[in-house]
C-alpha cells in the first residue's frame, strides 16, 4: 500500500473511492487517501502493536503450561487471527485529526527500545560467535577458525573506517554542520575506545572470550546508526542525498490535482534496517529455546531418554509431549512486548523516522528521529563496555 501509483490505481476501481468514479447508485465509503501512503503504514501497525500489547497483559506472570491463560498463547489461533483482523480494519475508520502526530511519538520511543533490544542481541550474538570460533580453534588443529575470525573483524573494521571517511566527504561541509562532524567524531573515538579496552590484559584475565572480533561488530553497527541517523536530519545541506534516498512521492487523481501519495521506503538505509531487525528477530527466537527443548519436543533421538516411556500412545504412535508443566521455556509476556515493539520498530523504519505534518499532509524529516538515533547509538556502546568492564567490577558474580 505505499508503492506509489497505489492510490491512482485504487481510484480507477469504479465505487471505490470517495470522489471517484462511481457507479450508479453505489456510494463511494472508502477514503483512498487513508488506505495508501504513510497513513495505511501507522494504522497496520498500531493494529500490530494493540494486538501483541494485549496479549502481553493478558499474559503476565504466566509460570507453567498448567495456567489457563498458557492454552491461549499456544492455540485459538482462529478467535486471535479474527482479534486481529478486527483492530486492523478498526483501525482504519480512526478519524485523521491529532492521530499521526500522536502516533509517531509512540513510534519513536517503541523504537528507541527496540533498538536497544537489537543492541542487546547483537552484543550477546558478538560474544557468542567468538566464544564458539574460538573454542573450536583451541580444541583442533584446523587454523580456518583464526583465520575466520581475523577476516571478520578485518572485514568489520574496514567497513566501519570506510563508512567514517564517506560521513565527512558527504555528509559534512568545511564550515558548516557541526552536528554531523561532532556524531562522527565521537563515536570514531567511542569505537577506538572499546576496541582498545577489549584487549586490555586485565579484560582478557577477566573475560577470556573477549576480543576484537566483538568491538568491530559493535562499531560496524555504530557507523551504521550514525548514517541512520545523519539521513534524517531536516537541513539539507548536511544531508544532500536527503531528497533522493527519502522523498515523498505525488500521485495525481483523475481530476488533475495533486495529492500526497505513498513514501517511499526502498533507500538503502531502510533496506538495511529491515535486514538487522529480520536477523535479531530470528536470534532472538533460536536463542530462547535450547537444543534440549527442541529435540524433546521434536522427540528427536537425543530428546527420547527419559521421558520416552510415556511418549508412546496405545496405538502405537510417538506423540509430542508437553515440556511446560513445570515451568515456561520462554517468556510469554516479554515474548508479546518485544512483537509489539517490532511493530513500532517497523513502522517507523518503513516510514523512515519522518514526522506527519498534518497542514500539508506529507512527511518531514525532525531532528528527534535523529537525537533518538544517536543517542541509542551511545547507550549501545556504553552497554557493550558495560559487558567487559563488569567482570572485574564484580568479580564473584558468574558472567558466563
Amino acid at each position: 500500500m505505499i508503492l506509489p501509483g497505489m492510490e491512482t490505481q485504487l481510484r480507477k476501481i469504479p465505487g471505490f473511492c470517495q470522489g471517484g468514479t462511481a457507479i450508479p447508485g453505489v456510494e463511494n465509503k472508502v477514503n483512498c487517501d487513508v488506505i495508501v501512503g504513510y497513513k495505511s503504514v501507522y494504522r497496520m501497525c498500531f493494529a500490530m502493536t494493540c494486538f501483541f500489547f494485549l496479549f502481553f497483559a493478558i499474559m503476565i506472570r504466566v509460570r507453567s503450561s498448567k495456567d489457563p491463560r498458557a492454552a491461549i498463547q499456544n492455540g485459538f489461533w482462529f478467535f486471535k487471527f479474527l482479534i486481529l483482523i478486527g483492530i486492523t480494519v478498526g483501525a482504519f475508520f480512526i478519524p485523521d485529526g491529532t492521530f499521526h502526530t500522536v502516533w509517531f511519538y509512540f513510534g519513536v520511543v517503541g523504537s528507541f527500545i527496540f533498538i536497544l533490544i537489537q543492541l542487546i542481541l547483537l552484543i550477546d550474538f558478538a560474544h557468542s560467535w567468538n566464544k564458539v570460533w574460538v573454542e573450536n580453534a583451541e580444541n583442533s588443529d584446523n587454523k580456518c577458525w583464526f583465520a575466520g575470525l581475523l577476516s571478520f573483524t578485518f572485514l568489520h573494521y574496514a567497513l566501519a573506517i570506510t563508512a567514517v571517511v564517506l560521513f565527512y566527504v558527504y555528509y559534512t561541509q568545511p564550515d558548516d554542520c557541526t552536528e554531523h562532524k561532532v556524531f562522527i567524531s565521537l563515536n570514531l573515538i567511542f569505537c577506538i575506545l572499546i576496541s582498545i579496552v577489549s584487549i586490555l590484559p586485565k579484560i582478557q584475565e577477566a573475560q577470556p572470550h573477549s576480543g576484537l572480533l566483538q568491538a568491530s561488530l559493535i562499531s560496524l553497527y555504530t557507523m551504521y546508526v550514525t548514517w541512520s541517523a545523519m539521513t534524517n536530519n531536516p537541513d539539507r545541506k548536511c544531508n544532500p542525498s536527503l531528497l533522493s534516498l527519502v522523498s515523498n512521492v505525488s500521485t495525481t487523481e483523475p481530476s488533475g490535482d495533486s495529492t500526497p501519495g505513498a513514501v517511499q521506503w526502498w533507500d538503502a538505509q531502510g533496506i538495511v534496517g529491515l535486514i538487522i531487525f529480520i536477523f535479531c528477530t530470528l536470534y532472538a527466537s533460536i536463542r530462547s529455546s535450547s537444543n534440549t527443548q527442541v529435540n524433546k519436543l521434536m522427540q528427536t533421538e537425543e530428546g527420547r531418554g527419559s521421558g520416552g516411556e510415556g511418549v508412546v500412545g496405545e496405538d502405537g504412535i510417538r506423540r509430542a509431549v508437553d515440556n511446560e508443566e513445570e515451568g515456561v521455556t520462554y517468556n510469554y509476556s516479554f515474548f508479546h512486548f518485544h512483537l509489539c515493539l517490532a511493530s513500532l520498530y517497523i513502522m517507523m523504519t518503513l516510514t523512515n523516522w519522518y514526522q506527519p505534518d498534518t497542514t500539508t499532509q506529507t512527511m518531514q524529516s525532525s531532528m528527534p528521529a535523529v537525537w533518538v538515533k544517536m543517542s541509542s547509538s551511545w547507550l549501545g556502546l556504553g552497554l557493550y563496555l558495560w559487558t567487559l568492564i563488569a567482570p572485574l567490577i564484580f568479580p564473584d558474580r558468574d558472567f558466563s
